[in-house]
């Protein structure tokens, strides 16, 4: 999805500024999809195209982690900064990853379900074990086992541009290319398990950059994405 990347010219990308993700939480899920999230490991730098988010939106929201105003070790770094990773550990093998969004003390977050690689694709594939498809990256802990993202990167600064970040290169996704779904395994939220906060492009859909058309596209995720 998108054209192909080379390293130069992902690093003349900046990360996207701190105002970014200080804005509404479903409108920083809207605006992740097509977005390109960058991570710097010991291989080399790989980085893939955000396809599937879903927005959890804090106190009074039955299916965050800070529900009803819970504060832990676990959640502290949702409490932060929006602009901020945050990372949990989920099953005893899992690892999950969110953008914090908005301003300290109102906690919300958006979940990183799925992604396409745009930069280096070997090196995630490596790393997850050589399952590869139309699932590589289908799903929060297959993307987190793809980029190694584990409890080490909590709390990274997205804007520093240092070990993870996002960035944009211009690929814009139209709204009618974009589907709203209920959010994935949160049953346990009551009526809250309906609201439409999954954001995903559909299976058909197209990404444009502003030269050249590129396709791509994801499918639904299976595992539970929070909570």
């Amino acid at each position: 999805m998108g054209k192909p990347l080379s390293r130069r010219a992902l690093e003349t990308l900046a990360p996207l500024e701190r105002e970014f993700y200080q804005r509404p939480t479903r409108t920083v899920a809207r605006d992740l999809l097509g977005k390109l999230l960058v991570r710097r490991l010991p291989e080399g730098i790989v980085a893939v195209r955000l396809v599937e988010v879903e927005a959890y939106l804090g106190v009074g929201d039955p299916a965050a982690h800070t529900f009803g105003g819970r504060r832990t070790t676990r959640n502290e770094v949702m409490w932060g900064e929006g602009g901020h990773l945050y990372v949990y550990f989920t099953y005893g093998m899992h690892h999950c990853c969110n953008v914090v969004t908005l301003r300290a003390g109102t906690p919300e977050a958006v979940l990183l379900r799925g992604a396409v690689p745009v930069l280096r694709e070997p090196l995630i594939l490596a790393r997850r074990s050589g399952r590869g498809g139309r699932r590589l990256l289908d799903g929060p802990a297959r993307l987190c086992q793809g980029l190694g993202i584990d409890l080490g990167a909590n709390g990274a600064d997205l804007t520093s541009g240092d070990a993870t970040w996002l960035a944009s290169d211009g690929v814009s996704c139209r709204q009618a290319w974009v589907r709203r779904l209920p959010r994935v395994g949160v049953a346990y939220a009551g009526d809250a398990a309906r609201w439409p906060l999954r954001f995903l492009l559909d299976l058909d859909a197209r990404v444009s950059p502003r030269r050249g058309v590129a396709a791509g596209g994801a499918g639904a995720a299976t595992a539970r994405p929070h909570g």
